[in-house]
Parts: C-alpha cells; sequence; structure tokens
C-alpha cells in the first residue's frame, strides 16, 4: 500500500494524489514475545525502510497505551465534512508544501530524514531518540503490557484485545499529528476472515464498520481501506514483481495451532474454501459491502467504551443471547445480594476472624461494583471478550478512568432527570414550521 501511494504522488502518475502522507508502525514485540534484542534489529530494519519511502514516519511501541489520555475514546460528535472549500484548502496546503520542499537551500546542513525531522518536533507524540530510532519503553511499562495480556485466558480475547489497543493508539498518533484519515493495508482476503469471525465473536451488527470501505465512528479520523479489492495472492506476486522490501516480525498468533483461536480456525476455513472455491473471498466481501452502517449513537446512550460503536444490549431478562449472557455470568447475578448484604447494618463482632471475612465480603462487592460498572459500557462482542478478562486492574489507566467518568455523567443526569425540561413533540413541531 505504501509503494501504491508512492507511484501516486510521483511526478509520472495520470492521476496525482493531492494529499501528504505519512507511516505510522506500532511495535507490538513485546505481545509477540520477541526479546530485547530482536526488538532492537526489528526497529532498525523499520527505519532503514521508512527512510527509503521519504516519507513523515512515527515508530510507537504498543506499550504507550498506558500513558494515552481518556480523551482518545471520545469521539468528535461532528462528521467529517468533504466540501469543496476544505477540498481547495488542501490541495493549497499541498501545494505550498511541495514548493516548499523544492525551493533552494542557502547553506545546506546535515539534517535529519524526513521522519526525524517532523517527529522531533516540540510537540511531537512518542518515544524517539536523537538518531531518528525508536527507543524502547520502559521497563515498567513491558511488564504491565505482558501481565495484562498474560492475564487473559483465551487468545481469541488476546488477539481482540490487541486489536483494540492498536486502534487507540493509532487513533491517538493520528490526532497528535493532525491527520485526518487514516489507511489500513487490510486486503480483501483478510476483510472477509474478519467479516466471518466478527459473526461467530457476536460483532455481527457493527460488520459495515469493521469491513467497509470506509469507517467514520470516531467522527474526526476516518479510517479507509484502500486495499480492499486485492487479495492476498495479488499482493504477494506485486511484492515480489517490483521488489518491495518488506520486514518479516511474528504476530500473536503465530505457530499456533488451528483451533487456537477464533481467528485462526475462521482463518485456515477461508483459506482452505478459496483454494477449492477461487471465488469465495470476492463472494463474501461483496456480501459484505451490501450492508448497512448503523448509528453511531443510539438511544442506549452513548457509544461502546472500546469500540466506540452502538451499545447493542438489551434488559436482561430478555430472551436473545445478551440476556443469556448476563444470566450466565456469576459475578453479575450474585451482584445485587453482594451489595445488598454490604449496605446491611453489620452487628458488633469481636472476633477477628468474622471481622476479616466482613473485609473480604465489602472488597469483593467492590470489585464487583467497579466491573459492572465498565461492563454495562460495553457492547455485546466487548463484553463477550471481558470475560476472559479475571481482573479489570491491568487495563490501561485511560479505559478506566473514560469508565468513571461515564458512569459519573450518568449518574448526576439521572439525578436531575426529574428537574429536566424536554421539548413536546408538538412544541417541536411548531418551532420547525415557524
Amino acid at each position: 500500500m505504501v509503494w501504491q501511494v508512492l507511484e501516486g504522488l510521483s511526478r509520472d502518475s495520470a492521476k496525482r494524489l493531492r494529499f501528504v502522507p505519512g507511516v505510522i508502525y506500532v511495535d507490538e514485540g513485546a505481545v509477540c514475545g520477541q526479546s530485547h534484542e530482536d526488538r532492537e534489529k526489528t526497529l532498525a530494519q523499520v527505519k532503514l525502510t521508512l527512510q527509503k519511502t521519504g516519507l513523515p514516519w512515527h515508530v510507537v511501541a504498543l506499550e504507550e497505551v498506558f500513558s494515552l489520555p481518556s480523551s482518545v475514546l471520545r469521539g468528535s460528535a461532528l462528521d467529517p465534512a468533504g466540501t469543496q472549500g476544505g477540498y481547495k484548502a488542501a490541495v493549497g496546503s499541498f501545494l505550498q508544501q511541495q514548493q516548499q520542499q523544492h525551493a533552494p537551500v542557502a547553506e545546506p546542513s546535515p539534517s535529519p530524514a524526513p521522519g526525524e525531522a517532523r517527529l522531533c518536533q516540540p510537540h511531537t507524540w512518542g518515544t524517539l531518540g536523537h538518531q531518528g530510532l525508536a527507543e524502547l519503553p520502559t521497563a515498567a511499562q513491558t511488564q504491565a503490557l505482558c501481565r495484562l495480556f498474560d492475564s487473559v485466558r483465551t487468545l481469541t480475547a488476546k488477539e481482540e484485545l490487541l486489536q483494540t489497543l492498536r486502534s487507540h493508539l493509532v487513533l491517538h498518533v493520528a490526532r497528535a499529528h493532525g491527520y485526518s484519515k487514516v489507511m489500513t493495508g487490510d486486503s480483501c482476503t483478510r476483510l472477509a476472515i474478519k467479516l466471518v469471525t466478527n459473526l461467530a465473536l457476536g460483532r455481527g451488527a457493527f460488520l459495515a464498520w469493521d469491513t467497509g470501505f470506509s469507517d467514520e465512528r470516531q467522527g474526526d479520523v476516518v479510517l479507509v481501506r484502500p486495499m480492499c479489492n486485492h487479495t492476498l495472492k495479488e499482493v504477494a506476486f506485486y511484492n515480489r514483481l517490483f521488489a518491495v522490501p518488506s520486514v518479516l516480525t511474528p504476530a500473536l498468533g503465530t505457530k499456533a495451532p488451528e483451533k487456537a483461536s477464533v481467528h485462526r480456525l475462521v482463518e485456515a476455513f477461508m483459506l482452505r474454501l478459496q483454494t477449492q472455491f477461487p471465488s469465495t473471498v470476492s463472494t463474501v466481501c461483496r456480501t459484505g459491502e451490501k450492508l448497512l452502517k448503523a448509528p453511531r449513537s443510539g438511544p442506549a446512550g452513548p457509544p461502546c467504551l472500546l469500540c466506540a460503536c452502538t451499545l447493542d444490549v438489551d434488559t436482561a431478562d430478555s430472551a436473545t443471547a445478551f440476556g443469556a449472557q448476563i444470566f450466565s455470568c456469576a459475578p453479575g447475578t450474585q451482584l445485587p445480594s453482594l451489595l445488598a448484604r454490604a449496605g446491611e447494618p453489620q452487628a458488633p463482632s469481636s472476633s477477628p476472624g468474622e471481622s476479616g471475612a466482613q473485609g473480604c465480603c465489602r472488597e469483593a462487592c467492590k470489585r464487583d461494583e467497579h466491573r459492572a460498572c465498565v461492563v454495562e459500557q460495553l457492547c455485546y462482542g466487548c463484553r463477550a471478550n471481558l470475560r476472559d478478562l479475571p481482573s479489570l486492574d491491568p487495563l490501561p489507566p485511560y479505559i478506566l478512568a473514560e469508565a468513571q467518568l461515564r458512569s459519573q455523567r450518568a449518574w448526576v443526569q439521572q439525578q436531575i432527570q426529574e428537574y429536566l425540561i424536554e421539548d413536546s413533540e408538538d412544541d417541536a413541531a411548531e418551532t420547525g414550521h415557524s
């Protein structure tokens, strides 16, 4: 995809691209089991590859999610406007930058690579040294990230958590550097596998957002997938024929058995089916393109805390998959009784064993209450994945802080609900006619 963009930016292109792109690389070596030396070698190879492109580049480590602000989970309420004035302003800015790049320099001096020059600005976000090579995060951040993924029970939940954290990190980097769009290299084959996987994971309501060409759920930053019409085989042939340099790194599910996770099982099934029936991937993708996108915010309130989709939740006693999930969740069913017991006045006891038991009960109640506070702000698919995480303490602070802030706002709104004045339908109609 990067080489396709470079070809579109060249002077020989028939339709030259009118934007200034940048490349973001997220280092996931700590999660994938790479050693410190292997990560340094990989970062050195990535640096050389990105310098050859001549584009601004940004290298960040996945451990940086523990320093993200909670505002990264608050999407813009306004949709990105593609007006004519905005397009003209973007073209004018592009031409001005091109003129500045080709302007003669009176006194040449040694300057860093294009990516280094941009990343060393004062307001740049990221951990980069003077040599342009990304510095590895601190040992505390690496330990916190490893502790988080080690606490997850299944490989399926680990891959979903990795995808969520990566998307939050890329979104923050894009906002910090003023990018309005993020392009990913998801091919048609990967999107078909993702479509079937999300169906199995209970994310069928958001297939149009997760696998479509454009994803506007964040509002201010749009995620686009320009490689959605190319299969993995076509991409492999292109890289081979045009000698596109690449850096190979292990993934989270590398060398895992076929039935280790839902992702690996669906991938093996789709690739095996594609070998026997070559039109399988294209058929699945064309079917996914016909799906309509649900609104970003529904009547249930704010979007999902993790994926920013509509809360597709129902009442707990409904005969649906959501009702069955709530009923089968042991902490959720025991929470009302535990809270009731915690609220009852306790008789004084002189036995230290009984006081210790009461303290443990109160701590268990607080943990269950805190977990219920976070879970109630998630969609069905994210709730299903969070069941494989026994404790929420290892989660990054920005997720827990935003969950607490939303809960406090909901509580305040509930307290003042009877004092709020809402417009009736007749008043709204009269206002519209006037």
